[in-house]
């Protein structure tokens, strides 16, 4: 995300320019995540000029004022020093080049980061935090069913944060769905791998569910309902039920039966082996964007 900033800007200075307020939110990035938090926060009761938005892409600023009634700003500015929190909503890749230009700006703020693999001493280091002060950081990593509601977040703060910016994190994430907080900073690899990238395991297993459907004669449609309503019901079941995802596995799997047939068939191929490879894949490309992209600048 190439946000430039304005050569002449300079970082307020004490006593001066717009006051911090803790009810006011700034987004670094105007994407997909960003839109679901805007929305939740607006459903919530939050004013709309109170939710500052940087995104550098003219199409996106006009979508985001259409569906929001935001007014998105393509660079930084003094405006960002109003935020009491600042939510990292750009790709690892460009956080580098954002966090430069915001920097003189949001130093004081709570910083949230839904970016993969940028780690909390780097974000707190690039965005000026703790130079004076504490680094108040909170990693969170979202699914994309957040767009919808129903969402989970693994959640990583720095010992800085206090109960109430927990809690304040937690307000502006409710409306994206559950959040679970974690110990660990390097937890949130292994939350990226499992629900982060999750969606798309979903997504796949689905894909080839709808092409046996097609090659067994079903019609797109039906097998395209047949397939979403079962993953639904299956993992509502598992939510609901004081049993392990085996056990219900079992429940359904008698000996001589289709579903055994077809479980059989699954570990002959080694899928459960396959599945359990691939997550550790993805836990390991996490690790390897946070050595590439999230370690403090120098």
């Amino acid at each position: 995300m190439p946000v430039h900033n304005d050569a002449n800007a300079a970082p307020p200075s004490p006593g001066t320019g717009p006051a911090r307020n803790d009810g006011v939110v700034a987004f670094v990035g105007g994407g997909n995540m960003a839109s679901a938090l805007i929305g939740g926060l607006l459903a919530s009761g939050s004013r709309a000029a109170d939710i500052l938005v940087v995104e550098p892409f003219e199409a996106q600023r006009a979508r985001l004022a259409q569906t929001f009634g935001v007014q998105p700003f393509a660079a930084p500015d003094p405006r960002l020093a109003r935020a009491g929190t600042v939510v990292w909503a750009v790709k690892p890749q460009q956080f580098g080049e954002a966090a430069a230009s915001c920097a003189p700006f949001v130093g004081g703020a709570l910083q949230l980061s839904v970016m993969a693999g940028i780690r909390s001493d780097a974000i707190a280091r690039a965005a000026g935090v703790g130079n004076p002060g504490s680094p108040r950081v909170v990693r969170a990593m979202p699914n994309t069913p957040a767009l919808i509601g129903r969402g989970i977040a693994g959640l990583f703060a720095t010992a800085a944060v206090d109960a109430a910016g927990r809690a304040r994190v937690e307000a502006l994430l409710a409306p994206t769905g559950r959040t679970l907080w974690v110990q660990r900073e390097e937890d949130l690899d292994a939350v990226t791998a499992l629900s982060g990238s999750g969606p798309a395991y979903v997504f796949y297993v689905l894909e080839a569910m709808m092409e046996a459907a097609a090659q067994m004669g079903l019609g797109a449609e039906a097998a395209r309902q047949l397939a979403i309503a079962t993953f639904d019901g299956a993992a509502e079941l598992a939510r609901r039920s004081e049993l392990p995802p085996e056990a219900l596995r079992a429940q359904v799997t008698s000996k001589g039966g289709t579903t055994h047939a077809a479980i059989t068939s699954l570990e002959a191929d080694g899928v459960k082996a396959a599945f359990v490879k691939a997550l550790l894949a993805a836990q390991q490309r996490a690790r390897e964007l946070g050595d590439a992209f999230g370690h403090p600048p120098a």
